[in-house]
């Protein structure tokens, strides 16, 4: 079923299935395309191959796995005018990325204040199921925060509006409707903004290992053995009950119009439908959601650091260097059979790898692409990388979002004894802080895929290049 192009290309051919419309391309190298077959991966994404009006190819990523109905790891790109929008191939944390602080501190500056740095982050960030943050906002802010994003929570006085060039779609994304979100969802999100939640999400203090591109490097603000700070998480409560509220009316739409699905997950609406269109207005909120949420929370990482630190954060040179989303979907335009096209392109567990020219990427990387942040699973290495021209003509401009798991949730609390991480994590002197030590089994090395593997497959196909390697030196988990 699956065909080798090279040693990290594999491709289900159209012919496969009778009922695909594409082909579906995967990225991976001998070990990743063993561990994607032996769950529901590829079957996935040949469903999602099926899907009506979706252009040229369905792509996994080397970190894909089983998800809701449509792959973690995968990209589909449907028309603007005759395509389709689908949650499933968005995901239920909409706008769950990855943010990156820079740092001019050393490590052996912070080495004998890791805990306290580990403390006070961990005090000052609200973290796991169901956290919430007093800061007095009201339900009126929270539609500010939907509709103008990080740039709303600046100007309440989370950040600088330096930051706001650093963010994917300069951190608010143009058409959120309020009005299309459920009144159960700005409950869940009233009290939510500025906390980490569970999971897989994270903080994390790390060391810059080493350095592979010096020029990107030092253009991304990023020096050997200097000290960064990198945050994972998206829009909490409020974007898992968007995407709730909307597989339901999705549901009702393929009923009342007769759709059969190969997948009853990979519900959608046609892009012009009334339920399409409120579906993308109330995705935009909580896109604009999570800008917001990881902008309060780099504040607070500001404040923290300046806490134990003595030193203002500007002194300290804490400034953002990106922040990018990995559960969206973004209309862009891409060349598809020799003509520009505008497309949806739907990214769940995959993040935006656009090549240098593409004025989407701000001034300040356009010449060297933009970046790219790979986290790993809990003490192992992350990586920042930069786009290239040829993930704009193979991928979307679409590159992997993480290490990619290999194990269930489940199947990890029952195989990985917590006191073997803790114990592996003492090991290597990374300080952790969490609140459910069940999650230390669920996050375990062992359930996830070599991230070095991972992103090494990326690189090797030409999708983007490596530029550093992060080594943990402290861990906050909800």
């Amino acid at each position: 079923m699956v065909d080798k192009i090279n040693d990290f290309v594999w491709e289900v051919k159209r012919d496969a299935d009778a009922e695909m419309n594409v082909p579906v391309r995967i990225y991976a190298n001998e070990t990743i395309i063993k561990a994607m077959q032996r769950d529901r991966t590829l079957k996935q994404a040949v469903n999602a191959a099926k899907l009506p009006g979706i252009e040229r190819q369905m792509l996994v990523m080397p970190d894909g796995h089983e998800g809701y109905g449509f792959p973690v790891g995968g990209v589909a790109a449907f028309g603007a005018d005759d395509g389709i929008i689908s949650p499933g191939a968005i995901g239920f944390d909409i706008n769950c990325g990855v943010r990156l602080i820079r740092t001019e501190l050393k490590a052996s500056e912070i080495r004998g204040k890791m805990g306290r740095l580990m403390d006070a982050l961990f005090k000052n960030i609200p973290s796991g199921v169901g956290s919430k943050l007093n800061t007095g906002f009201t339900y009126r802010d929270l539609e500010g925060v939907s509709v103008e994003g990080a740039s709303y929570v600046i100007g309440k006085g989370y950040g600088s509006k330096e930051d706001i060039n650093r963010i994917e779609e300069n951190g608010r994304m143009e058409g959120a409707n309020p009005d299309d979100v459920s009144a159960m969802a700005k409950k869940r999100g009233v009290k939510q903004l500025g906390t980490l939640g569970a999971g897989n999400h994270f903080l994390e203090i790390q060391r810059v290992e080493s350095v592979n591109d010096e020029m990107t490097a030092k253009a991304y603000g990023i020096e050997k053995d200097s000290v960064v700070v990198m945050l994972h998480t998206g829009s909490r409560g409020y974007g898992h009950q968007v995407c709730s509220d909307y597989l339901k009316v999705l549901s009702d739409y393929q009923r009342s119009k007769n759709i059969k699905l190969p997948d009853p997950e990979l519900s959608y609406a046609e892009v012009g439908s009334k339920e399409a269109e409120s579906y993308l207005g109330a995705m935009r909120c909580a896109v604009n959601f999570a800008f917001a949420n990881r902008q309060m929370m780099t504040h607070l990482v500001r404040k923290s650091f300046e806490e134990v630190m003595g030193r203002k954060a500007e002194d300290m040179g804490m400034d953002l260097v990106y922040d990018v989303a990995h559960n969206i979907a973004k209309l862009e335009e891409h060349e598809v059979d020799g003509r520009r096209k505008k497309l949806y392109v739907h990214r769940k567990g995959a993040t935006r790898a656009f090549g240098p020219g593409r004025k989407e990427v701000p001034d300040i990387y356009r010449k060297y692409g933009q970046p790219v942040l790979i986290p790993g699973s809990m003490g192992t290495a992350s990586y920042v990388l930069a786009g290239r021209e040829e993930a704009m003509e193979n991928t979307f401009g679409s590159s992997c979002h993480g290490s990619g798991r290999v194990m269930s949730r489940h199947q990890a609390i029952r195989e990985i004894p917590a006191s073997k991480t803790l114990e592996d994590l003492k090991r290597k002197s990374i300080e952790i802080r969490i609140r459910n030590k069940q999650l230390v089994s669920e996050e375990a090395e062992g359930a996830y895929k070599n991230v070095d593997d991972v992103v090494s497959t990326i690189e090797n196909a030409r999708i983007s290049n490596i530029i550093a390697r992060l080594v943990p030196l402290g861990v906050a988990k909800g």
